[in-house]
């Protein structure tokens, strides 16, 4: 296969991912308890980790064991928490704008660690793609709580730095093996700080069951093997833009679901966030190195 079709390829797979959670607003408002954002973070997390142990029947080694728990806790406990407090202290429209940052905080943060160079273009496709979610979903009476800015803010970059560690520290192990380590232990972390700072759950209605099977297997085990394989293919700066796709994901299904029309100013912020992704991925594929000349 020539390598730029496998390329896109690639990227058109790992994009599923971002767009499975795209659906996680809707499923966790319609179908899930309301109140729990931390014990709803651990239950989709663990139980989906667990189940992948059990597929994979392998364990980390050495220091994988610590590394996979830095990895869980920045990709999954601390970003799911931090991501809720802020989608309870700000409107859902100034929180996707502050989380739109991250693929902004990948470049900087791969520079610093993995040595990739900031390529302007690149700097421009990010700012264009925060341009283009504040357009989609920002509205001119959004209030701006200092706590929820912030975490907007923590949760963008601790998902970031568990992007870029990700791509960084590469096991030789399949995705789906990384992906069973780090929800393991993110859902292990995630644990204690629920039972600690929220009460029990009530039982579980169908419709509960159904929205947590939803978020465990197809908004954490699947999406998530299906981001790490990405970035072991693609890079981070690749693969961090692909994440604006969740919002334009999420408007679409809400205006679908309320039954409105998209205006034209989402309209045009959604065309700037595909074009924002379309720029990255140029910008990011690998450039054909040229034959040194013969001579004599």
């Amino acid at each position: 296969m020539h390598p730029e079709t496998s390329r896109n390829g690639d990227v058109l797979l790992t994009a599923i991912a971002p767009a499975i959670w795209g659906s996680t607003y809707l499923v966790t408002t319609g179908l899930l308890p309301q109140g729990y954002p931390l014990t709803v973070a651990m239950l989709r997390a663990l139980p989906a980790g667990l189940i992948l142990l059990l597929l994979v029947r392998r364990l980390p080694t050495g220091g994988w064991w610590w590394r996979s728990f830095v990895l869980g806790a920045l990709n999954f406990s601390i970003f799911w928490a931090l991501l809720f407090v802020s989608a309870y202290r700000l409107p859902g429209g100034v929180a996707a704008t502050v989380g739109a940052i991250q693929p902004l905080i990948v470049l900087l943060l791969a520079r610093l660690v993995i040595g990739t160079p900031v390529k302007a273009a690149a700097v421009a496709a990010a700012l264009a793609g925060i341009l283009g979610v504040a357009l989609m979903v920002l509205s001119p009476d959004a209030a701006l709580d200092p706590i929820g800015i912030a975490a907007g803010l923590g949760g963008a970059a601790a998902m970031a730095a568990g992007t870029v560690f990700s791509r960084h520290w590469q096991p030789p192990v399949s995705a789906l093996t990384v992906t069973a380590w780090q929800l393991t232990a993110g859902g292990l972390l995630l644990l204690p700080v629920a039972l600690i700072f929220e009460p029990a759950l009530p039982v579980p209605t169908l419709h509960h069951l159904i929205g947590f099977v939803h978020l465990g297997v197809f908004g954490a085990a699947v999406s998530y093997m299906l981001w790490f394989r990405g970035l072991g293919r693609l890079g981070p700066g690749a693969v961090a833009p692909l994440a604006l796709l969740s919002p334009v994901t999420a408007v679409i299904l809400g205006l679908s679901i309320a039954g409105e029309h998209l205006s034209m100013v989402q309209a045009v912020g959604i065309a700037l966030v595909l074009g924002s992704v379309l720029a990255a991925q140029w910008v990011q594929r690998p450039r054909p190195v040229k034959a040194p000349l013969a001579t004599g």
